[in-house]
């Protein structure tokens, strides 16, 4: 019956002293040629990510007709769709609070109520 308690101890010195001899420096990989690219990618400038949504709202205009528009957080950028799953164009002001224009496009405001100028379309106010 003291066999196994003394087994069972053996059995850890022995692994405990099999581990002892382990090399203690980190295992380093190095499987396949170098990176060719290494050097661009080291030189190439940051990453900056596109800005988040901000707000998806869809406005109906004077003349009865639908915009869909995306704000984004950045307060200089949007997208405009004449269709809700259609293409979008994107709108951008050189600053914060001035219209976002861009191919004949032209949005003022951000809030509940726009002004739209469409290409070939007179400018109408629409409510959201």
């Amino acid at each position: 019956m003291q066999k196994a308690p003394l087994t069972l101890a053996a059995a850890s010195l022995a692994a405990l002293l099999s581990l002892a001899a382990c090399n203690t420096e980190p295992e380093t990989v190095n499987a396949g040629p170098a990176d060719p690219d290494a050097a661009n990618l080291a030189e190439a400038p940051p990453v900056t990510l596109p800005p988040a949504l901000s707000a998806s709202r869809t406005y109906r205009c004077k003349d009865n007709s639908l915009a869909y528009v995306d704000f984004f957080a950045d307060g200089t950028s949007a997208d405009i769709r004449a269709e809700k799953t259609g293409p979008a164009t994107r709108l951008t002001a050189p600053t914060k609070g001035e219209p976002f224009v861009a191919e004949g496009y032209k949005l003022t405001g951000d809030g509940t109520s726009v002004t739209l100028e469409r290409p070939g379309k007179a400018s109408q106010s629409c409510k959201a």
